[in-house]
């Protein structure tokens, strides 16, 4: 069975990411991007943003919709940034501008207190597609690290270059892009919604 799936986005190239990963693992699996109002991001954490923004793709399409929220969150801080970690540093500052502020505020947290994950939820909503019964899932990966006190690496975006994966020796925008792939909390969170999303397909 071949079905068409929304992700909750306007950027092509996250729909390729989704397409290639979950359209490799399920061949019926085709994910277009979702061409829509944008949703009010007001949750209060990241299973609640991305189910606001699937929900309000499934109720304007009439198909089931994914949507992603990720960020990074720092043990010290209670896990901040979380939801904020795109805009850390303020409105319309950008990806080093927020590395630079999160180094600031930990510039004298000994190596042992730096720990921090990568987390990603995605959100897989089905409005009831060919008579189904609706249903919401929240799948999550979190990838496990510390926070370097510099930032390490050319590869990658966000937080990667400060950001320390437990089961590597450099950071993570020192890794290949296949093995952040294999690695990161997206990949988890990937693999976690395969499932889910083949049972839909095949109900």
């Amino acid at each position: 069975m071949s079905i068409e799936v929304v992700l909750a986005t306007h950027n092509q190239h996250k729909v390729e990411e989704f397409q290639k990963i979950l359209g490799g693992a399920l061949p019926g699996l085709n994910i277009v991007a979702y061409d829509g109002p944008d949703p009010v991001e007001d949750g209060t954490s990241f299973a609640e943003n991305a189910l606001i923004k699937a929900r309000v793709a499934a109720a304007h399409t009439g198909k089931i919709a994914l949507a992603d929220d990720s960020g990074i969150a720092v043990d010290l801080l209670g896990g901040a940034p979380g939801i904020f970690s795109a805009r850390w540093a303020g409105p319309g500052k950008n990806d080093r501008a927020n590395l630079e502020l999160l180094l600031a505020q930990l510039s004298d947290i000994a190596p042992e207190h730096r720990g921090a994950q990568f987390v990603c939820n995605i959100a897989i909503v089905n409005p009831g597609v060919d008579g189904s019964e609706p249903s919401e899932d929240v799948v999550v990966g979190i990838w496990t690290g510390a926070l370097a006190r510099e930032p390490q690496g050319e590869n990658g975006f966000g937080y990667d270059p400060v950001f320390l994966p437990a089961e590597f020796e450099v950071s993570a925008a020192e890794l290949t892009p296949e093995q952040k792939n294999q690695a990161s909390h997206r990949a988890r969170a990937f693999e976690r919604a395969i499932p889910v999303l083949n049972g839909l397909i095949g109900a």
